[in-house]
């Protein structure tokens, strides 16, 4: 079987702290810089720009595609989200809650759903900075990662929970626990045919079948 080629991209600082990783529209990957508080970008070529945020410490966390041509990330500490154009303009979006917001998706919306670690809520920003929050059953659930629902709404999970949970493009929530207590489900995805997988830290991984 042929061995794939691997090539190391070096960032100039070595304690930049890379993270959230997604591609961009304009062919290059941007990723986010926890500990330095930066989101870069690195073409294919493997040339990079650091990219400062008018923050300190507010830990970038994942990063995704917005529907406009840029990108989109949450600031964990510092309660917002960014986006960040092409050209490296960004802009900040304080959030009305301590919510310490973590995963983010681009929803078929096209609106931008978040989790909100901190507060037990989901998020929901248009792309012309409007923001909506909704509350979780369990404000203790702890929501950790996001990803869009191709049939409308979001899948995520919920790590302090454990469950899988569902919201619609409405904002209602459904939640589904997983078979195993203590399974601590963090990242998922779902596959062309609907079906949910959730990576556990127990060391499994969890299938769902929509209804």
């Amino acid at each position: 079987m042929p061995q794939p080629t691997i090539r190391e991209t070096v960032l100039p600082d070595p304690d930049c702290g890379p993270y959230g990783i997604a591609a961009g529209p304009d062919g290059a990957l941007w990723v986010t810089l926890v500990r330095s508080g930066g989101v870069a970008r690195v073409s294919a070529d493997g040339t990079h720009t650091a990219y400062p945020l008018p923050v300190v410490g507010g830990f970038p966390s994942m990063i995704t595609a917005g529907p406009d041509e840029a990108l989109w990330f949450t600031l964990h500490q510092a309660n917002a989200v960014g986006r960040i154009a092409p050209d490296g303009e960004v802009t900040l979006h304080p959030l009305p809650t301590a919510a310490g917001p973590v995963g983010i998706t681009l929803g078929v919306d096209g609106a931008l759903w978040f989790v909100e670690i901190a507060a037990g809520q989901l998020g929901r920003i248009t792309t012309d900075g409007r923001i909506e929050e909704f509350p979780l059953t369990d404000r203790a659930a702890r929501p950790h990662a996001i990803v869009a629902d191709p049939a409308g709404g979001c899948w995520f999970t919920e790590w302090a929970a454990n469950r899988i949970g569902h919201v619609t493009a409405g904002g209602r929530v459904d939640g589904y626990d997983l078979p195993t207590p203590g399974s601590e489900p963090h990242g998922l995805a779902v596959l062309p045919d609907g079906t949910v997988h959730a990576a556990l830290e127990s060391g499994a991984i969890a299938h769902l079948t929509p209804a």
